[in-house]
């Protein structure tokens, strides 16, 4: 493992509790459960800015900011994110936006001394028929799914610029490929949410309007892998710490879930006691996708939280705080 010019002993990232840790994209659902756990951790000079004080895209105001605030590590969470609609209405901006983000930010942070930066990314990097479960190896052995190319591009770009400023430079940036994430402030929009959120929000209005039955698209048979946001930013501390290598690493639950139990799970949780009914004439998308976690699971880190008590968490903060 390479590591960066500065990786003294003990001089470690949770050494640093009063350092200042820029968290980009701190309002977002990976960004907020990493700026909770940072405070839980006693972490006392996060810098914090919100897409209105900061615009990420544009590189004189970035370029500006580290100038002046110059943090000794960041977090790298900020993107343009939205389903397969939204990718395909908007691929200009899926692949710039998230483009220019990661770019201002890696090249800035670089410049202005940060000692580590960790790039974020997502399971969608990877070639559409990529072996299962996915290593990490996996990475540009074959075409990409069509329908969020522009967003994949830009981070597999991303976890390459990381690699590129440790070879040149010897920096410290490294990357971490989550799977799919849920939990507190995640999307339930009915229209744009993912697979989790949405099912919870339509078990929940189902309940609420007393109907008799709720109509899921599919067979209920793809397999499907979930983490609890907050196990996520658990493995980004550890990663913070420990972790200096030149590859991406991939956080994953390692478990895997039918789309028809995890209906039924959900189902529980929020207490809906019709009928789960589904639609067997509508698509049922990719069979299987789960990441192979063994790397990092072989550094030390595994998941904490089951999904079980994961949806009971997501569906506690849903009735605190989405409008009804």
């Amino acid at each position: 493992m390479m590591g960066g010019p500065n990786d003294a002993a003990g001089d470690s990232f949770l050494s640093e509790k009063s350092a200042k840790v820029f968290v980009a994209g701190h309002r977002g659902l990976v960004g907020s459960a990493i700026v909770q756990k940072l405070r839980d951790l006693g972490f006392t000079n996060l810098v914090l800015r919100t897409h209105a004080e900061l615009d990420l895209a544009r590189q004189s105001d970035v370029e500006d900011f580290f100038a002046a605030e110059k943090p000794r590590f960041v977090v790298l969470a900020a993107a343009k994110v939205g389903g397969i609609h939204a990718n395909n209405t908007y691929p200009a901006d899926f692949i710039a936006i998230n483009l220019q983000i990661q770019t201002n930010v890696i090249d800035s942070a670089h410049r202005h001394g940060v000692k580590k930066l960790l790039f974020l990314g997502s399971s969608c990097i990877y070639p559409k028929f990529a072996p299962q479960p996915i290593p990490e190896d996996a990475l540009l052995t074959g075409p990409l799914e069509p329908t969020n190319e522009w967003y994949a591009v830009a981070k597999i770009a991303g976890i390459k610029m990381c690699q590129a400023y440790r070879i040149q430079y010897g920096w410290d940036a490294i990357s971490g490929m989550p799977t799919n994430l849920y939990g507190p402030n995640d999307n339930f929009h009915p229209e744009n949410s993912h697979v989790l959120p949405a099912l919870m929000r339509r078990f929940h209005e189902a309940k609420v309007s007393g109907a008799k039955e709720v109509v899921v698209w599919g067979t209920g048979s793809p397999l499907r892998e979930f983490l609890h946001v907050d196990d996520l930013a658990d493995a980004v501390v550890f990663l913070m710490e420990k972790y200096s290598g030149l590859g991406h690493v991939n956080v994953g639950s390692g478990k895997e879930v039918t789309i028809k139990e995890l209906a039924e799970l959900v189902k529980e949780v929020v207490g809906f006691k019709g009928e789960l009914v589904w639609d067997s004439s509508k698509p049922d998308g990719t069979p299987r996708k789960l990441m192979d976690s063994s790397k990092l699971a072989s550094l030390g880190w595994t998941p904490k939280i089951s999904l079980k008590e994961g949806l009971c968490d997501t569906y506690k903060w849903y009735l605190e705080n989405v409008k009804q």
